[in-house]
């Protein structure tokens, strides 16, 4: 028998919770799309034309710091071009519920990348992200989803 945390429970909690879970699983995947979306639009001059500032970047600005030194990110243009398209790509699978597990480990691994990239920004940005996607990961998308619709998600 399971005992609760407070000894009294809050009114309707039981019926509210389960529509509560899937809106907090809405926000989340909503809270770790936003800065992701809005980075990868900042990559584009068009449709799949990268700008030439991302590709500065990548090429001149990001190094990745590894032991101790800094080194250039490998295939520079390939990197940035994958950015953008990772970063326009997997918030919208998130907002919409598709594919969110795998989205979420996306961006997991593109905030290890960040964090390797911008070591300054793990408390600020890097840990929030990493501990949503975990969530997102763990719990799933959540009944609002297409992945629930189609009866892949939990």
């Amino acid at each position: 028998m399971q005992t609760a945390i407070f000894p009294i429970e809050l009114p309707y909690w039981r019926a509210a919770k389960p529509y509560l879970a899937s809106l907090a699983q809405l926000a989340l995947r909503i809270a770790l799309a936003v800065p992701f979306y809005r980075s990868g639009m900042t990559k584009w001059d068009g449709f799949l034309n990268l700008s030439d500032s991302a590709d500065a970047l990548f090429t001149d600005e990001f190094k990745l710091h590894l032991f101790g030194g800094e080194y250039p990110f490998p295939a520079p243009h390939l990197m940035a071009y994958a950015s953008g398209v990772m970063e326009v790509l997997l918030p919208t699978l998130l907002v919409f519920g598709l594919g969110t597990r795998l989205a979420a480990l996306g961006l997991l691994g593109m905030t290890a990348v960040i964090q390797l990239t911008e070591p300054d920004g793990w408390a600020n940005f890097h840990l929030i992200w990493a501990a949503t996607a975990l969530a997102i990961l763990v719990h799933g998308p959540g009944k609002i989803s297409l992945d629930a619709l189609i009866g892949i998600g939990k």
